[in-house]
């Protein structure tokens, strides 16, 4: 668990405290908070060992958490977004099931008893400000904050990589969605200098600078819910490794765009698109790390167009929605500061991501829900966000 303590906004600290104190009748002893996380580049490249370059975001899952009286040993869990509250035994011996919600909690709870790190009884409440279906992680910040909350129940101290994929086997197993690391990782080692350059392959982490206060990160919600275990990121995955197998490699990471092209091993057409994005993304994600640490932001997004264009065309994991907003942005365009967009996310709805300049960010937010509104019928939400730290203790002062 990290050492540092965090300061997300103090209004969601204070009300995850306030909740519990009201619902338990006691003061939490501990509070934490796991952010959620936007990608710059690098989608759908983390599962075949690849790279990609995401930023934890200042949008939070808090958990408000203290020692539970009584003889049964379980974990009484409040979701505040939802209003219901969920029992789960701590022995480790709950299978999934509904609601479905908990079973990211059931899912924490038993990797950390098959590891012997049985926690005490607990009550906690859950409050978040990541949106949910959104390709922002949600359900990776619920369970890096869970995880993290029985760190501190249990004071155990968990390697980040070891903590991260704790959380990914958990969505596995129990969440039913065969996911990369890269979500998880983020929200545990996310850092408020800049965005994390991971590669998946090698499990390296780099932070690359974004302090450039003239550049900002807008994220766009289409408010179109994605999806990721409606079987098609797991059909997207097995895709990929069927790619891999015919050219002979471990993974796509291995793999070159020649190879991809000139081999005439993959004669499916729909294999050789989804490995053509693979291998073209991690070239894409390495050149706008380098020109993110440059302070080219223009070069990064002309890559991020690249990127998703990509994904539409070669992995068809866009959508509609998506498509707007990102046409949305390219409209508009450098003379109104837009420097780059695209879809961020495993896809099939949630959020584009965009570099826009700073003076002109409340104008392209305006732009984009307005313009989207009248393409589409629907209704979209903008927010700025920096980088942000990693998972951890909310220090006491934010609740005061």
């Amino acid at each position: 668990m990290s050492s540092r303590p965090l300061s997300p906004p103090p209004r969601l600290a204070k009300t995850a405290a306030r909740l519990f104190s009201d619902r338990f009748g006691a003061a939490p002893r501990w509070v934490v908070a796991a952010p959620g996380r936007v990608n710059l580049i690098g989608e759908h490249t983390d599962y075949n060992g690849g790279y990609v370059l995401p930023l934890a975001i200042d949008r939070h899952v808090v958990v408000a958490g203290g020692p539970a009286a009584g003889s049964e040993i379980r974990l009484q869990a409040y979701s505040a977004a939802l209003d219901r509250s969920v029992d789960i035994r701590l022995d480790g011996s709950d299978a999934p099931g509904e609601p479905s919600w908990a079973n990211y909690l059931r899912g924490i709870v038993s990797a950390f008893c098959q590891r012997g790190l049985a926690p005490p009884s607990l009550n906690a409440v859950i409050l978040s400000d990541v949106p949910i279906g959104g390709g922002l992680s949600s359900s990776a910040a619920l369970e890096v904050a869970t995880a993290t909350l029985l760190e501190a129940a249990t004071g155990a101290r968990l390697d980040p990589w070891d903590k991260a994929r704790l959380c990914q086997r958990a969505e596995h197993d129990f969440a039913g969605v065969p996911c990369g690391m890269m979500d998880q990782l983020t929200s545990v080692l996310g850092d408020e200098t800049g965005a994390l350059l991971i590669d998946c392959g090698s499990q390296d982490v780099r932070v690359v600078p974004f302090g450039d206060p003239d550049v900002e990160v807008v994220i766009c919600n289409s408010n179109v819910k994605h999806a990721l275990a409606d079987g098609f990121y797991a059909r997207r995955r097995s895709e990929c490794a069927d790619a891999a197998r015919l050219l002979g490699v471990s993974s796509l990471r291995d793999a070159t765009p020649d190879m991809v092209e000139a081999s005439g091993k993959i004669a499916d057409p729909t294999v050789r698109r989804r490995a053509r994005h693979v291998v073209t993304e991690n070239l894409r994600t390495l050149a706008a790390a380098g020109h993110l640490e440059a302070c080219e932001f223009a070069k990064v997004g002309a890559l991020m167009y690249e990127s998703h264009r990509s994904l539409r065309d070669d992995f068809e994991v866009s959508s509609t929605e998506l498509d707007v907003l990102v046409d949305i942005a390219r409209e508009l365009g450098e003379a109104n500061g837009v420097l780059g967009a695209r879809m961020t996310g495993g896809g099939f709805g949630g959020c584009i991501v965009s570099l826009v300049r700073s003076k002109h960010v409340e104008t392209v937010a305006t732009r984009l829900e307005r313009d989207y509104a009248a393409r589409t019928g629907n209704t979209a939400t903008t927010f700025v966000s920096r980088p942000t730290r990693g998972a951890g203790l909310i220090e006491p002062a934010a609740m005061a």
